[in-house]
């Protein structure tokens, strides 16, 4: 890219006011989360938006470090993994959202389609009902971070796998609080 301002344009005209893309840690999202927290308050949120907004960030942060299927190469010295990802959090249309969104292998997508999928379908009493079920099952497959996204989010969370190449996509994954 030529200009970095023209980039700029961009998110500001989407209404991103916090972005970073590239490698994501558990200390990086405490500084991310911390600077959201400051400039939501700036902007007279509420409380309870400001805390919903914040657990999204979190739950899409945390996919991003567990699930990237791209990573720094493995570095003898260091006790944590770096996972490459991209994190962005916006106002419009009077609402906050949150994007995230990491490189995955092809094989992932087929399962993680139909989670989504049925978690578009689902009221949110229902999500509240397969939140409680998946919670007793104590295992990571249970999927529980989609499901609290799911029930924090205003609308259905929407989703995109882009092709990158024959064995990775690119899941992007939005939000809507």
């Amino acid at each position: 890219m030529d200009s970095l301002y023209l980039l700029k344009k961009n998110l500001d005209e989407c209404g991103v006011f916090l972005s970073f893309s590239g490698p994501i840690s558990q200390n990086l999202m405490v500084e991310l989360g911390d600077i959201l927290k400051k400039q939501m308050e700036m902007a007279d949120a509420e409380t309870s938006t400001i805390l919903k907004v914040f657990a999204v960030l979190v739950e899409q942060s945390q996919n991003i470090i567990r699930y990237s299927a791209e990573t720094l190469p493995e570095q003898s010295n260091s006790e944590e993994k770096l996972m490459f990802g991209t994190i962005a959090v916006g106002y419009k249309n009077g609402k906050y959202f949150v994007l995230g969104g990491n490189k995955i292998k092809k094989e992932q997508i087929k399962d993680l389609k139909e989670r989504l999928i049925l978690l578009q379908k689902m009221t949110k009493d229902e999500l509240k009902e397969y939140y409680r079920t998946q919670r007793k099952k104590e295992s990571r497959e249970a999927g529980l971070g989609l499901i609290d996204l799911s029930r924090k989010a205003s609308e259905p969370v929407k989703f995109h796998f882009e092709p990158i190449d024959s064995e990775f996509s690119f899941f992007s994954l939005r939000t809507l609080i």
